[in-house]
């Protein structure tokens, strides 16, 4: 899949500030980042430390059955970093396990801002929980839930999608809303890879190239496009009827061009990852199909959830999936190859969306939504929770960006930008 119009040898997919691998500068941390002043967009340097050397005796190849092909986050919100926790038996295990006991209710009155209490309200003055990230800024202007964010690459620009039948382009220097696109229909969702920008709305996929300004319309799709995911060369898309259309793009004609229709859910297919040489669907139905990206034929099909798989994301050699019926389920290769729940951790309510990333000590993070307008941020493997963020509506969206940047979109149409802070050292 060739883009590069005069030569053809630039890829249509590559990964969110993805450089040459002979880059040099691709192995030195950005002294500006480490200061936490860097103001380059993209920056050619690491915002991230350097991970630590394999062990001795290590060839620092992952794991066969690994789903994230280089040991990290992969998914459609999800970053990839390395990560080293292979041993299921650490899933939901720590040492001392620790929880949240402060209130985790927003106060209603600081809300409309008439709080009388101020410091000593029992009830938080805050639209977070936790000392491990901070709100930069609020984006306004969405009239409806927020369906998709996307960063493409080489861009300044972020991209929300909305219920209200429009994407919103924004300034990252500036946080300015720059344009509004209206679609005529319902945003389902919205992904980036490199600088191609695709937005599920019914019976059609947008793409749109933000270097060559390229707008094409992938007809196919029967009803709403919920799920996007690129695997193999090929775009995914999970459609209301139950199927899952795949294109190829065409270099020649500079046109994406129908490649295969995946048949076996019964209803609509919300989320889509692809991982290892796996694309891994959940839907209406309950289920989670695994099917064979060379094939393209389904060779296991998950029926553990016993609600909506809402969202399925993959890190390290792991597959997790989250539903309606309030769990977390994390999916491990058995030797024959087939995929068996190794953890299932619970929650008070039904969970709609995950996204993985790392601090700035390279620890994983999984974010998920929940239907009572909170997001949980887990430790991974342990699942100890190092906070949580609130909303007037339920999050539907969560995308990650660079420098510790990540962003959460809520039913009310708000856009809210947050970061990553180092956590703070305990006083003796």
């Amino acid at each position: 899949m060739d883009l590069d119009a005069q030569g053809g040898n630039s890829r249509v997919f590559q990964r969110l500030g993805g450089q040459s691998v002979n880059d040099p500068r691709h192995q030195i941390v950005c002294l500006h980042w480490r200061a936490g002043r860097c103001n380059r967009f993209p920056c050619p340097y690491l915002h991230r430390e350097l991970p630590a050397p394999p062990p001795a005796g290590s060839n620092g190849n992952a794991s066969k059955r690994g789903f994230a092909g280089d040991s990290g986050f992969s998914g459609r919100s999800g970053t990839r970093r390395s990560g080293n926790f292979s041993n299921s038996s650490t899933w939901g295990r720590v040492g001392n396990n620790k929880t949240l006991r402060k209130a985790e209710k927003v106060c209603n009155y600081w809300v409309q801002g008439k709080c009388s209490y101020g410091d000593k309200c029992r009830f938080l003055h805050s639209w977070s929980l936790g000392e491990s990230f901070a709100l930069l800024t609020s984006l306004e202007g969405h009239q409806k839930v927020v369906t998709g964010i996307a960063l493409p690459s080489g861009s300044d620009k972020l991209y929300t999608g909305s219920n209200d039948e429009t994407v919103r382009v924004w300034d990252c220097q500036s946080g300015q809303c720059m344009g509004v696109v209206q679609l005529g229909g319902e945003v389902g969702c919205m992904i980036s890879e490199g600088p191609w920008i695709f937005v599920g709305v019914p019976n059609v996929v947008k793409a749109w190239n933000t270097q060559t300004n390229t707008d094409l319309s992938l007809t196919g799709p029967v009803g709403q496009v919920y799920a996007l995911v690129v695997g193999n060369d090929l775009l995914f898309a999970g459609t209301q009827d139950g199927a899952i259309l795949a294109w190829k793009f065409n270099a020649a004609t500079f046109n994406f061009e129908p490649a295969a229709s995946l048949t076996g859910h019964s209803v609509a297919v919300v989320s889509l990852v692809v991982g290892a040489n796996r694309l891994y669907s959940g839907s209406m139905d309950h289920s989670i199909r695994v099917w064979n990206l060379e094939t393209l034929q389904c060779v296991q099909t998950l029926t553990d959830h016993t609600s909506v798989v809402m969202s399925v994301l993959c890190w390290d050699q792991f597959l997790l999936s989250c539903s309606l019926d309030q769990t977390i389920k994390v999916w491990a290769a058995t030797e024959s190859g087939n995929l068996e729940v190794t953890y299932t951790h619970k929650e008070e309510h039904g969970l709609l969306t995950l996204c993985g990333m790392h601090d700035f000590e390279g620890k994983p993070i999984l974010l998920c939504s929940c239907n009572d307008n909170s997001v949980h941020l887990f430790d991974l493997p342990s699942f100890s929770e190092r906070g949580k963020i609130f909303s007037k509506q339920e999050i539907r969206a969560i995308q990650t960006g660079p420098g510790g940047l990540f962003f959460t979109g809520d039913g009310t149409g708000q856009v809210r930008v947050w970061k990553c802070q180092v956590e703070p050292t305990p006083v003796a």
